[in-house]
């Protein structure tokens, strides 16, 4: 039984007497034995010998530096300056949690005061906090305050939003008991405005993506904003900021709430995370008293000189306590600092280019794949696209692996409706050839397995 739990220490009895046991069996024998397992591990190694095993399974996997990655619906290949991880690996920012006591930690709350500068001039709203979680928990947070803002349970948004955003969603509420109204999509791909006036009535939010979850700009997203404020409703719009060099700032055509994912800027895909969340809210005094998180401000010290302090802490660790509107607690602030280096180092024109370098890939990327496979909806797209094929896109999907090309994202599971469909996305560092090896790869996979 002992080398189950214990290596063979040559003075494994010498411990036990120490802390006042004669064997391993009476040192566990408080935990029941229903739950007790054999432990089978191997021999311990040298930490040479760990370093090479673990190196050797590492080399199984593919990074999107070895292998074409087309996988959309969220998590995105962006370049990333070099620059940027350099200074956020200063001690300073590296080592920094959430500030606490904001008198010692004046280097961090400027960074993040400068964060939500960026954001807020990028948005088009006057008030931003110093970042949510991720996208899908901002989206959360949205319908919550909404509830708190509007005394109302319903909240309505499209059925096109990706999976992970709606279980994060339905998550989040379930504590208030609100109920989540999905709206169907048109011909287009788009908000079904028609279906959306008969469903507002008595919503206390209506939430729109841009681009949505198809990658298609939402045209009628001015008239989505007009009929949620005629029925006094808070107007919330989800924003991929990577777009806003080209497209319109959500707070110009009439956004109430503003939400989206800064992490596409300064962070490598790091397996999915972790990200930061966009927060913004125009500059109601409503809105501001019921932001989750925490925003940051600059003032002036007794000596009359500038410092930074944390305005609004609306954390249940601060004063709120059990009035908080968030338990947003862990820290994403190093992930908010390298957008807002990516940002600031790129600037007005870099973040114009950026978003046509974008734009100009998805269009040769539609031009292209439409060779091979049906685009459902037309419309404007930015990054992601959807495709439909005529035969099982899992089994074409396996043999792209085969070539080292990742395809899209299986949507049959999710939206079985759409048939055999797969989202594919590009982005800034998306080369013509790898789009036109993916193409060439699926005619030959088709023809060859007569799929």
């Amino acid at each position: 039984m002992a080398k189950q739990y214990l290596p063979n220490l040559a003075h494994k009895e010498e411990m036990l007497r120490e802390i006042g046991f004669t064997s391993i069996d009476e040192l566990f024998s408080d935990v029941p034995k229903e739950v007790m397992h054999e432990f089978n591990l191997p021999e311990g190694k040298s930490e040479y010998e760990v370093f090479l095993e673990m190196n050797e399974i590492l080399s199984k996997n593919k990074t999107a530096l070895e292998i074409p990655i087309f996988l959309g619906a969220g998590t995105y290949n962006h370049y990333v300056p070099a620059h940027v991880k350099y200074l956020i690996s200063r001690s300073e920012f590296l080592t920094a949690y959430t500030p606490y006591q904001a008198e010692i930690s004046q280097g961090m709350l400027q960074a993040l005061f400068e964060y939500q500068s960026l954001i807020a001039e990028l948005v088009g709203l006057e008030i931003v906090n110093a970042s949510m979680y991720d996208w899908g928990t901002a989206l959360g947070e949205a319908a919550l305050m909404s509830y708190r803002v509007k005394k109302r349970a319903k909240f309505i948004v499209p059925k096109h939003l990706s999976p992970e955003k709606k279980k994060v969603l339905h998550t989040y509420v379930a504590g208030a008991n609100m109920q989540i109204e999905y709206i169907n999509w048109d011909e287009k791909g788009q908000i079904n405005l028609e279906e959306l006036e008969k469903k507002v009535k008595g919503a206390a939010g209506v939430y729109v993506e841009m681009p949505n979850f198809f990658g298609l700009i939402e045209e009628n997203v001015e008239e989505i904003g007009k009929i949620a404020h005629e029925n006094d409703a808070l107007f919330i719009v989800g924003v991929d900021p990577t777009s806003l060099g080209i497209f319109e700032a959500p707070g110009n055509y009439g956004a109430d709430v503003v939400i989206g994912e800064a992490a596409f800027f300064g962070n490598p895909m790091n397996f999915g995370g972790p990200r930061a969340g966009i927060f913004a809210v125009r500059n109601d005094k409503k809105l501001i008293r019921q932001m989750p998180g925490r925003i940051i401000g600059m003032t002036k010290d007794a000596e009359g000189k500038r410092a930074f302090v944390m305005t609004l802490q609306t954390r249940e660790q601060h004063i709120r306590r059990a009035k908080a509107t968030s338990n947003i607690c862990s820290n994403e602030a190093l992930v908010a600092v390298a957008a807002a280096i990516h940002i600031a180092s790129l600037g007005p024109k870099g973040l114009q280019k950026l978003g046509e370098i974008i734009l100009k890939n998805t269009a040769y990327f539609k031009k292209r794949i439409s060779e091979v496979a049906e685009i459902p909806f037309d419309g404007i797209n930015f990054k992601d696209v959807l495709v439909r094929f005529d035969v099982p896109y899992d089994a074409i999907h396996e043999r792209l692996l085969e070539r080292n090309i990742h395809g899209g994202f299986y949507l049959k599971q999710h939206f079985p409706e759409l048939g055999e469909s797969a989202l594919f996305a590009v982005t800034e560092t998306t080369r013509k050839e790898w789009i036109n090896a993916l193409v060439e790869s699926l005619k030959e996979i088709i023809a060859e397995a007569g799929l």
